[in-house]
């Protein structure tokens, strides 16, 4: 027996603020679907609690279940479910969220915000999410009885002035949404919601995971429904019952299993389903976040890096989950850039949405959350490392460069991605090393991690500046990443020894190694003899060099250009010219190795006659042949070429 229908009218204000709901807040409106859907799962989450805790008299949790139901004569879609169901008193609090007092207040908020940020503390809440149905829906139809009480309730309105509400007899326990829908207009975004094929795609999308069964008559099938799918063949009584029963959703959300309950072969399905690739992970993380904040995440490392990994249209991030309900793809809120090619999921309980769920709120438990998930990836790194050097080759193979940049963007994890790199070196040109094991191969008295960049590990090898340091057995990284000319000048040491690059400042390694009274006085004999030389060619090569000095780094070329300490180095300097940047010009120190013949015959021929200007075309042969051996570029070709054919035709 039904009462009496009353009709309460909208405030002014609260027209408005459904429209924005309505035309605004949501980018795509199939999330009607996900969002009651959404609301179904938490009305059973809390039947279940409920008759746990005994507070609900006669609830029936034996087959707590979302249907759906489409009648396309009525062009309606009803999403009904055996939840806990509300009260009028409740109905009216939770629908009428927008509606109560200081509706005009929050509206002005919202309209200041644009994309309704400000509105955020309205998440999860009933009414919100409900009110998407009005995208789609001319008329809502809503039908409740909370357990435990007789009276069930109908809440009916178009989205305009007014509402309806009605006391009725006779409802089942929990609640029924329907939407009188309207007609499919592609233009607007509106699909046929009637279509089988249409509402599966938006339960796989959006609520696979919902731990209750999503279900819905199969198109075309009669028979007898089932748990699972759908089940035929009935009975010649059940020829003429309703059609088949199929479940749409999977609910096997893996991150909610303990691991040990879920099998590698699972995993390794899912991951394939998350990531269209055909192998399977390299590693996987299942872990679970309990107190103040918690979250389930289920994390993988390919086994190959995807052919995008360094575009830059490539997409990054996991997927986002709260409570089941998929949020979005690739949430780069909750992944660094470095880390792009992870893979998996995040369900948290609760998280700072705002009003469409579509853009997360920086805050706190996001930053949280980001900073546990990159511990977690890099600890497993660092797990695979130790345990199977092997494996972990191919995945520095696969994602180290990437690694790389984690040095430059992350400077709070910086010693844990020290701790993983695997660096080319002097010591054995097929295996590379750690930094841990580059220190402890130091020789004794050297305090720094000498290192050397360059376009290619050919060049780098055969620089002159690795001369004195392969003639006293001084292990050398070689460097060949773009990426390793900018984090080796950002980090300033790895386990108290700070990174040395052996082409900037200057580098002696006899007082490395503890230099003898002979040695410096050798050094002192020297530079006596090169006193006029030195500051001459200083003057001879002003525009190219800043200074030109002795070298103890040399042994066989006859000269080497070093920059200082804090001087960006020429590879650096080409990056930045490719890509379009004016870069100031740089003027570097220009070394001489004392005892090349070239140079000691350079110092006599100067001794003896200062004035003669083929020694200043010299001078200018020994900058450019310096320049050429480091792999830089001359700033006249030709008048290079040129001196050098006329000196050689001199020689001969």
């Amino acid at each position: 027996m039904a009462s009496s229908v009353e009709t309460l009218e909208f405030q002014a204000e609260t027209r408005q603020l459904l429209r924005l709901v309505i035309h605004s807040i949501y980018s795509n409106k199939d999330i009607f679907l996900r969002e009651l859907i959404s609301n179904s799962s938490d009305a059973l989450d809390k039947l279940r609690l409920e008759s746990l805790a005994g507070s609900t008299v006669g609830a029936d949790t034996s087959d707590l279940h979302i249907a759906l139901e489409v009648d396309r004569d009525a062009r309606t879609l009803t999403v009904r479910d055996n939840g806990i169901g509300m009260s009028r008193d409740e109905l009216v609090d939770l629908i009428g969220t927008i509606a109560k007092s200081g509706t005009a207040g929050l509206l002005e908020k919202i309209k200041e915000s644009q994309d309704a940020a400000a509105a955020q503390s309205l998440i999860g809440q009933f009414g919100v999410g409900f009110y998407s149905a009005f995208m789609v829906a001319d008329k809502v139809t809503l039908r409740t009885r909370r357990a435990g009480t007789d009276a069930g309730t109908r809440w009916e309105s178009d989205g305009e002035g007014t509402y309806e509400l009605q006391a009725v007899d006779g409802l089942p326990v929990g609640t029924s949404v329907t939407l009188h829908l309207k007609p499919v207009d592609g233009e607007d975004g509106l699909a046929d919601y009637l279509a089988g094929w249409k509402i599966r795609q938006i339960v796989k999308q959006y609520s696979d995971f919902i731990r209750w069964p999503i279900r819905m008559a199969a198109e075309g099938v009669q028979g007898v429904q089932g748990a699972q799918g759908v089940e035929e063949g009935g009975t010649d009584e059940d020829a003429d019952a309703a059609p088949a029963v199929e479940t749409l959703n999977s609910m096997k959300a893996l991150w909610a299993r303990p691991r040990s309950e879920v099998t590698e072969a699972e995993y390794t399905e899912f991951y394939q389903q998350i990531s269209h690739d055909w192998l399977a992970p390299a590693e996987t993380i299942h872990m679970r976040a309990e107190g103040t904040f918690e979250y389930e995440a289920l994390l993988f490392v390919p086994a190959q890096a995807p052919f995008d990994l360094f575009s830059r249209e490539t997409k990054r991030g996991v997927q986002l989950y709260v409570k089941r309900v998929f949020i979005m793809d690739d949430c780069e809120a909750l992944m660094p850039n470095y880390l792009r090619f992870v893979k998996g999921v995040v369900d948290a309980h609760d998280l700072s949405l705002n009003i469409s769920r579509e853009i997360l709120q920086h805050d706190r438990q996001i930053q949280a959350v980001r900073r546990r998930l990159v511990k977690k990836v890099l600890g497993a790194l660092k797990t695979v490392q130790a345990k199977d050097t092997e494996r972990y080759a191919k995945l520095w193979d696969q994602f180290g460069r990437a690694l790389k940049e984690g040095l430059v963007e992350d400077p709070d994890n910086s010693q844990a991605l020290l701790e993983l790199l695997s660096l080319p070196s002097t010591h054995d040109t097929e295996r590379p090393t750690t930094l841990r094991e580059y220190v402890e191969r130091m020789k004794e008295g050297q305090d720094a991690i000498y290192y050397l960049t360059g376009e290619t590990r050919a060049t780098v090898e055969n620089s002159p500046h690795m001369e004195a340091f392969t003639a006293k057995g001084y292990e050398v990284l070689v460097l060949s990443d773009p990426i390793d000319e900018i984090w080796a000048d950002r980090i300033p040491a790895f386990d108290g020894h700070r990174f040395q690059s052996i082409a900037k400042g200057q580098v002696d390694l006899d007082e490395t190694a503890g230099e003898d009274q002979d040695a410096e006085a050798e050094r002192t004999r020297r530079e006596q003899d090169f006193a006029e030389l030195l500051p001459w060619l200083t003057a001879a090569l002003a525009e190219q060099v800043k200074q030109v000095r002795l070298s103890s780094r040399l042994t066989t070329s006859a000269a080497c250009i070093v920059g200082e300490a804090d001087d960006i180095s020429p590879t650096l300097e080409k990056m930045f010219r490719a890509t379009g940047q004016e870069m100031p010009p740089v003027r570097r120190t220009l070394e001489l190795n004392p005892g090349h013949p070239l140079i000691t015959a350079l110092r006599t021929s100067h001794a003896a006659d200062p004035g003669n200007p083929a020694l200043t075309e010299i001078a200018e042969l020994v900058y450019g042949g310096a320049l050429l051996a480091e792999g830089g570029d001359l700033p006249d070709p030709a008048r290079f070429t040129r001196l050098l054919t006329t000196h050689l035709t001199r020689g001969l």
